[in-house]
């Protein structure tokens, strides 16, 4: 659900809303994205490269979390070179599928790095009130857990463009354009898909974490280093997902009402459509703000491992 291709579009309830600034406004963030991200990715990268960490269930979510960053961060450019054909009004020259390529790791990006983030906060949450399991079942589960969410992932990721294609009578664009009268049912099935895919994974975080502070508040015997670290990348964990891509979707959700008509009021529609552009720019960081969790979770394994090599894989 990215922006409209247009300058200025006109919304079913008398209202015009300018759109003319996006295209500038994602050139120049997404440079500075693809920019820190790929620094603090390649730094964490070689970090946890030079780091001897055992292969843990929480090392697998971190690998992962890293690809789904690495897919982005080697999108941007390409998102970059779309804003400027579309910001002098000139069409997309690599072709129709390789645009909707580059648009689907948009997704892949975004809604990979909300299940790995989860993922990592079910981890702790059984790593903190299972810690008896064997790290060998924790391995092997981890990497079922990863397979199924990258088919899941990929689905969701590459079947939105492809109904769009099919949806959209116009040979210029490969974005969504909930402005369109023709799109609204399944700009509506859309986004109630997405809502959906992000609010499942932030409860499951949610509660995870809420039984992991319960749980540590009740062992005085746990070293007060373990609690730190364990509480740090529960913060942090919180942080980006939060942080992220909670503003994402709740604008989401009045851009999208407000630009099919359903909720017909112009100053939401305006407000929202301003916003549009920054949440996604602002769900988009969390590819420079996930080092910060490959920071703490190798921190946090590395000195499980060292002392218990057998138990490390919670």
């Amino acid at each position: 659900m990215d922006p409209m291709n247009t300058t200025a579009i006109r919304l079913p309830f008398n209202c015009t809303v300018d759109t003319r600034y996006r295209f500038t406004y994602y050139q120049v963030s997404y440079s500075l994205i693809f920019m820190c991200g790929l620094a603090s990715n390649s730094m964490a990268l070689w970090r946890l490269w030079l780091t001897p960490l055992t292969v843990t269930s929480t090392v697998i979510y971190m690998a992962n979390l890293a690809v789904v960053d690495l897919f982005f961060i080697l999108s941007l450019p390409l998102r970059i070179y779309y804003y400027y054909n579309r910001s002098h009004s000139m069409a997309w020259s690599p072709g129709t599928v390789f645009c909707q390529l580059t648009f689907a790791l948009k997704y892949i990006s975004m809604y990979g790095g909300i299940f790995f983030l989860a993922c990592i906060g079910l981890d702790r949450y059984l790593a903190v009130t299972r810690p008896m399991l064997r790290r060998p079942k924790h391995v092997h589960n981890a990497c079922v857990l990863s397979a199924t969410i990258w088919l899941l992932v990929l689905t969701l990721s590459l079947a939105l463009p492809f109904m769009h294609s099919v949806e959209s009578n116009s040979r210029q664009t490969c974005q969504l354009d909930p402005s369109l009268g023709s799109n609204q049912t399944f700009i509506l099935a859309a986004l109630g898909l997405v809502l959906v895919t992000f609010l499942l994974p932030a409860i499951l975080l949610l509660f995870s974490y809420c039984r992991v502070l319960r749980v540590i508040g009740r062992m005085p015997h746990l070293g007060k280093s373990r609690q730190r670290r364990t509480l740090t990348l529960i913060y942090c964990v919180l942080g980006v997902f939060f942080l992220c891509f909670a503003p994402y979707h709740t604008n989401l959700l009045c851009y999208t009402l407000t630009q099919v008509g359903m909720v017909p009021s112009c100053d939401l529609a305006k407000f929202a459509s301003f916003l549009h552009p920054i949440m996604l720019s602002l769900a988009s960081t969390n590819c420079c703000l996930n080092p910060l969790v490959y920071y703490c979770s190798s921190s946090l394994v590395r000195k499980r491992s060292l002392k218990d090599p057998e138990q490390s894989g919670s």
